[in-house]
């Protein structure tokens, strides 16, 4: 009965979705988001290594946001930035284990206010369920199952699994189903891909498709087929590698800093980025299912599909493992978006959030604006302004800060009482730090004041700062 009543959204929603503002039919947007993958992991955007030939085709067919960022570099909090289109700050979840502020607006609302049918597929990592934040209906939806369905498992080294312990797919109704793993499994993505490529074909009215994958987050289960795709030997370093952080950044004892030993050795980070490699080639030929699914549909050509990821990953770079940091490796993400109004084969500088999804998705559906802390990048897409935003802004507890602007980063570290300035055009692996430097003093003042200021500015809707 209650899948029953999930649908019925989409029944009524059918006759209303047909048609927009303009007389044309709403476009579909499928929304497609990885776990832990670094901007420079897919072959079109400068990696000679990795094979990625369906993300390389969307690159193609779209504009690509270079200078995309996420502001805090934590699951829980980067969906919930572009779940609301808020910061962390403002929308109260700016750690693991926050509820999103229900008086926000979620990313399905005013897509269901315009007929649309919205789905949700894949990894949850959020308060609730789905339907408790707009989503009418969910397909492979995979969340947390408690730990009574955790089976020990092993990753590629044959180390025991840390993370997604109690993780395990549902059906509609919040039942678990055990038989599609338990944990994670190597496969997991092609489930996923499955659940998402149902509601494609299924479809007949115009939709939002949220698809959420786990890949490639840890523990790296190499699927069947993938284990020799690449050799450690052939994979290079990080050009920013080291054995160790200079100093303790503020996450050093956390789970993601001891998936692999410190000192970090060469041969250790070249088989852990072989495997990486391979979930992300297996992640991508997941999504080529999915184009293929799009491509095979009526309404192919009505249909805008976006990539990014919820955040990067060091992998040995700066002598860090996880994300919890705030260099260029891991606060940048990659930001795909293709289909019908948007420039082929462009490669934009502009400064980006993945908080911007939310509004530039509803501009670019033809829907009323939203009120949020994100702006919709569409005039960036068209070419009628360079960048909506001089500097972005990062954080990470209260152990970490960051403000960048093109030239420039500054990173802060409170508790550490140590800052960094990298000059990003002469030095974009963030290898030397000019902070101490009588040279950059004052710039340094000036962007740590700016930082400040912003920080502050959020603090008006009396939110917790992190």
């Amino acid at each position: 009965m209650r899948f029953l009543f999930a649908l019925l959204p989409l029944i009524i929603g059918g006759s209303i979705s047909a048609e927009c503002h303009n007389g044309k039919k709403h476009p579909n947007i499928i929304l497609i988001v990885s776990d832990d993958q670094r901007p420079d992991t897919i072959a079109a955007l400068g990696n000679p290594i990795i094979k990625t030939p369906n993300l390389n085709r969307l690159v193609k067919r779209g504009s690509v946001f270079l200078n995309a960022t996420c502001a805090n570099p934590i699951c829980t909090p980067s969906r919930g930035e572009i779940l609301t289109g808020c910061t962390g700050i403002r929308n109260q979840v700016f750690d693991f284990g926050r509820t999103l502020d229900p008086s926000l607006k979620t990313l399905p609302e005013p897509f269901n206010d315009a007929g649309y049918s919205t789905w949700y597929c894949g990894k949850w990592h959020n308060d609730g369920r789905p339907s408790k934040h707009g989503y009418q209906a969910t397909q492979g939806l995979y969340t947390g199952g408690g730990s009574k369905w955790w089976k020990p498992q092993t990753d590629y080294r044959g180390h025991p699994i840390t993370g997604y312990k109690g993780c395990i797919f549902r059906d509609q109704n919040d039942q678990p189903l055990p038989e599609r793993g338990v944990g994670l499994t190597p496969n997991i993505s092609a489930k996923i891909a499955d659940a998402a490529i149902k509601v494609i074909e299924s479809s007949t009215s115009s939709y939002l498709l949220h698809v959420n994958f786990t890949a490639p987050h840890d523990p790296l289960l190499i699927p069947r087929g993938y284990e020799n795709l690449y050799a450690p030997t052939d994979i290079p370093l990080p050009k920013n590698f080291q054995s160790d952080h200079p100093f303790d950044h503020g996450n050093r004892g956390g789970r993601d800093e001891i998936l692999l030993p410190i000192p970090r050795t060469k041969e250790l980070v070249k088989a852990d980025l072989a495997a990486y490699y391979a979930v992300i080639s297996h992640l991508d030929e997941q999504i080529g299912r999915i184009m293929t699914a799009i491509r095979a549909s009526e309404q192919a050509d009505s249909t805008i599909i976006v990539f990014c990821s919820d955040h990067g990953l060091a992998m040995g770079s700066h002598g860090l493992r996880g994300k919890q940091n705030m260099y260029e490796h891991t606060i940048r993400v990659p930001m795909i978006l293709a289909g019908p109004g948007i420039p082929q084969g462009k490669k934009l500088k502009a400064h980006a959030y993945l908080r911007d999804l939310f509004p530039t998705l509803v501009d670019l559906a033809g829907l009323p604006p939203v009120q949020c802390d994100g702006k919709s990048q569409v005039p960036v897409l068209r070419g009628q302004v360079p960048s909506l935003y001089e500097f972005t802004v990062g954080y990470f507890r209260d152990s970490q800060r960051m403000i960048r602007t093109d030239q420039w980063k500054l990173i802060e570290y409170p508790l550490a009482k140590k800052t960094q300035l990298f000059d990003l055009q002469s030095d974009p692996f963030e290898q030397h730090n000019l902070a101490s430097t009588a040279k950059h003093s004052d710039l340094t003042k000036q962007l740590s004041a700016l930082l400040n200021k912003w920080l502050e500015s959020q603090t008006t809707q009396q939110t917790p700062r992190p």
